[in-house]
């Protein structure tokens, strides 16, 4: 079976490559969204992904499809591993759904969403609670906050959840410099994910002395050369996650966590199952704790399932287009 691409660009930088839209249900709420969309682009190298949220526009997109086009255009980095930790991602549901996704997972490492709006502090200790129990003493517990508290706030929550043997906690702050006035105020690893995305630069993240570690996601960050150049810059552990992607979009975020001199801590990668679906026939996902490295190729059946209607692919397409005619300023 054969299935027409939405789109075959002839010329610009999105030049010979064709392109699929393709709109995927969530499994399991996150981020508040309904579904995931995504246009894959094939190329020369292969497949690549460009999924930007709905809020990200302008140079931030473009940054996103800079990565699609490495991954469509390009050779991926040598690997030096090929097989890569991966925590189980528990997003902000009751307690004892929180404890079933992680036993389910095998992970020995989870990282659990904290401070969604309109819930309250105690469903965030109740869920932390549980899956510190389902993973026993000697897994490893992460969380997100996403930038929610305040510094005074987040100090004040941190010592409430120190019982937990937290890990780290990853961007409990919005800024840098809140982010480095409460690294002075608590012993808990502090990681940066949003503060990377709104434009600090690494040389910012090292002298504002604001995180331990760097969350990186490859579409972000805009491809895994730069991830790696990025991380290589700063010294710091870094931490390769998903920006909710399908497994082409995860194939790229493992060739840079596979690609790095050192990985210390488990990758957010294993989040093909927050999707209802997937574009190829055996998603990346998890087993024992550990996804292999390999770049699973799209089933045309699979892109015909999730292929949106007329209207939606063209928006989706045009909004390729309009970041391609960005990548120039980046």
């Amino acid at each position: 079976m054969t299935l027409p691409p939405d789109r075959v660009f002839t010329d610009g930088p999105l030049a010979g490559l064709e392109a699929w839209a393709v709109m995927i249900p969530m499994q399991l709420r996150y981020r508040r969204l309904r579904e995931r969309r995504a246009v894959l682009l094939r190329g020369p190298g292969g497949w690549g992904e460009f999924s930007p949220f709905d809020e990200y526009r302008g140079l931030v997109a473009a940054r996103w499809l800079a990565s699609a086009l490495e991954s469509a255009l390009e050779r991926l980095p040598t690997p030096v591993r090929d097989r890569i930790p991966v925590n189980v991602t528990v997003p902000p549901v009751p307690a004892l759904l929180a404890a079933a996704l992680v036993r389910d997972s095998g992970c020995g490492t989870a990282k659990v969403k904290v401070a969604e709006a309109g819930q309250a502090f105690d469903q965030d200790l109740s869920r932390v609670a549980a899956v510190r129990e389902a993973l026993g003493e000697r897994g490893f517990l992460r969380l997100d906050v996403n930038g929610a508290w305040g510094v005074d706030e987040a100090e004040t929550r941190l010592r409430r959840l120190e019982e937990f043997d937290l890990q780290y906690v990853e961007q409990p702050c919005a800024t840098l410099p809140e982010l480095a006035e409460l690294r002075r105020r608590t012993e808990i690893p502090i990681a940066a994910d949003e503060s990377i995305r709104s434009g600090a630069s690494p040389e910012q993240i090292v002298t504002s002395q604001a995180a331990d570690i760097l969350v990186m996601k490859v579409q972000p960050m805009g491809g895994v050369t730069r991830l790696l150049e990025w991380a290589s810059r700063t010294g710091l552990a870094v931490v390769p996650s998903s920006a909710l992607e399908t497994s082409v979009g995860l194939a790229a975020g493992l060739a840079a966590a596979a690609a790095l001199p050192e990985l210390p801590y488990a990758c957010g990668l294993a989040t093909s199952s927050l999707l209802a679906g997937d574009v190829v026939r055996r998603p990346l996902a998890p087993e024992g704790g550990e996804i292999h490295l390999r770049r699973p190729t799209p089933a045309p059946e699979l892109l015909e399932r999730w292929r949106p209607s007329g209207d939606v692919a063209c928006e989706m397409i045009s909004r390729t287009e309009e970041a391609a005619a960005l990548l120039h300023c980046l």
